[in-house]
């Protein structure tokens, strides 16, 4: 007898595990303390986890596989990891062990210990989810003194032949992000986002509050986003293709008061738990601009694509070659705690509180959201990025830390010294006005850098890059901004640090 584990973003049921059934294989599946408790979580997040766990466990039993599962409340489950494999095993007699290398370094950890525990045989599969190996970017970069991901994106495209006429790009450009950064004025009109039939909702929230998990955000019965099995999933994905693609591209990067989804997909639950492969979803959105080439513009498509084949497999590769150390960075030294506000939503900076409350309500914020507006606050009041991680890592439904941490700690909070982003994504209030309506509900100015209408973001950002000249002068994409620092009068920029100074020190008055 085998058991055979599975983790809660391990729903791949095209692996090849499942291509046969056999009755002397068991697959566990456990909901876990262990899980819910070593970060504190969004509820929808867990809901969303616990939901899709079930359904698959559900659908692999009607197909005649074996399945054990503990729920939460199970009075059989140990609520750990080690503790529950061991009691599985010794409960079916198993002779064998055998589990999906995991995507988490810490669960990679515990069960690389583990198999040195047991004298039974064990075995380590691939999750035959990514396109590349653990290794490959490392290797790829190998020797090179700095990793570029626009080299690696375009190795992906010619190793997978994705847009691509013999060795060069479709279009005859390897990227169109040119074209993808347009402020969304209210035309065109944004269809609604697909919402999931879904199972457990209720049931499962009831279970976590009745066993005392503590959890952030809220969660409504009535636009669960999240799909929890693999038809819904393909359908969220169908009506991305069918009513969004056209302008997702153009719209990427605009944020509105009023439209939390925009033309966004909604997808990277389902791809993250493996729901849905990339290579199946890279195909149908390609699929779908073959169809419409007048309509689906090759921009909208290109900057899709760049997300998921180039994007995506560079930060899991970057994880698995930093972990564990990639974890304790903090190259700008940043020591401030957490504003209390990003708890809560309470704060006067319209950006901010329309982005949090979004957040604490579904789970969710695209990608400039958490960049430019959260990720740019918390850097600019130069907050300890073990602080940012634990937040992000929390609150998105999507957030597993292979790709949470590489786009936090390195992308948002550049704790890296570099090694995700050429720069630190820093800006003052003028790039939130350019790419979103949030100033003009703002009570504070975004043109003006002292008094107390100011928009904080303002004397924050110029703060910021005295405070990190030193560690910075040698970035040759910060040149500008130190020139254009060194033409701000001293009396004009000691009265700037002044008030960034307080709101440092106070973010939650502002």
């Amino acid at each position: 007898m085998e058991v055979r584990l599975l983790l809660g973003d391990q729903l791949n049921k095209e692996h090849s595990w499942f291509d046969d059934v056999n009755n002397d294989v068991v697959y566990a599946m456990f909901e876990m303390r262990q899980e819910t408790n070593y970060v504190k979580h969004h509820i929808q997040k867990v809901v969303a986890f616990f939901g899709a766990m079930r359904s698959f466990a559900r659908s692999l039993e009607k197909e005649g596989h074996r399945f054990l599962y503990y729920a939460l409340d199970d009075p059989e489950n140990e609520q750990d990891l080690k503790k529950n494999l061991n009691k599985v095993i010794d409960l079916l007699h198993a002779d064998s062990f055998a589990y999906q290398l995991p995507d988490e370094y810490r669960l990679d950890e515990q069960l690389s210990a583990y198999t040195k525990s047991v004298s039974i045989s064990t075995k380590a599969y691939d999750t035959e989810h990514f396109l590349t190996t653990r290794d490959e970017m490392g290797h790829f970069f190998k020797g090179k003194k700095k990793w570029v991901m626009e080299f690696f994106y375009r190795y992906m495209r010619k190793k997978m032949n994705i847009l691509m006429i013999a060795d060069q790009p479709e279009g005859g450009s390897w990227n169109y992000d040119k074209f993808n950064r347009n402020k969304w004025n209210g035309t065109p009109s944004i269809p609604p986002p697909y919402v999931p039939k879904v199972n457990d909702v209720k049931a499962i929230a009831k279970m976590l509050q009745d066993n005392g998990v503590e959890t952030i955000g809220t969660i409504s019965y009535d636009s669960f986003l999240f799909p929890m099995d693999r038809e819904e999933s393909l359908r969220q994905l169908t009506y991305f293709c069918d009513h969004l693609l056209t302008h997702f591209g153009t719209f990427q990067d605009a944020m509105h008061q009023e439209e939390t989804n925009l033309f966004h997909a909604r997808i990277s639950f389902a791809l993250n738990v493996k729901i849905l492969h990339p290579l199946e979803v890279i195909n149908e959105v390609i699929t779908a601009y073959r169809k419409d080439e007048k309509k689906i513009l090759l921009s909208q498509v290109e900057g899709f694509v760049r997300q998921v084949l180039g994007w995506r497999e560079y930060i899991r590769g970057l994880y698995w070659k930093e972990m564990p150390t990639y974890k304790t960075l903090n190259q700008l030294e940043n020591t401030n705690p957490l504003p209390d506000f990003f708890w809560t939503g309470k704060t006067k900076m319209n950006c901010l509180r329309t982005t949090i409350e979004n957040s604490l309500e579904h789970a969710y914020a695209h990608h400039i959201q958490r960049l430019m507006i959260t990720g740019n606050f918390a850097l600019l009041t130069q907050t300890n990025p073990d602080a940012v991680d634990k937040w992000y890592l929390g609150i998105y439904a999507d957030a597993i830390e292979w790709v949470q941490l590489p786009n936090t700690r390195g992308m948002s909070q550049y704790a890296d010294g570099g090694m995700v982003a050429t720069k630190p994504y820093v800006s003052s209030g003028s790039y939130i006005n350019k790419m979103s309506n949030y100033c003009k509900s703002c009570s504070y100015n975004n043109k003006k850098r002292l008094g107390d209408d100011a928009c904080p973001f303002n004397s924050l950002y110029w703060n910021f890059l005295d405070d990190k000249r030193g560690l910075l002068k040698n970035n040759n994409r910060m040149g500008m901004m130190f020139n254009l620092l060194q033409k701000i009068n001293p009396e004009e920029l000691a009265a700037i640090k002044e008030r960034a100074y307080d709101i440092i020190t106070k973010p939650d008055d502002f």
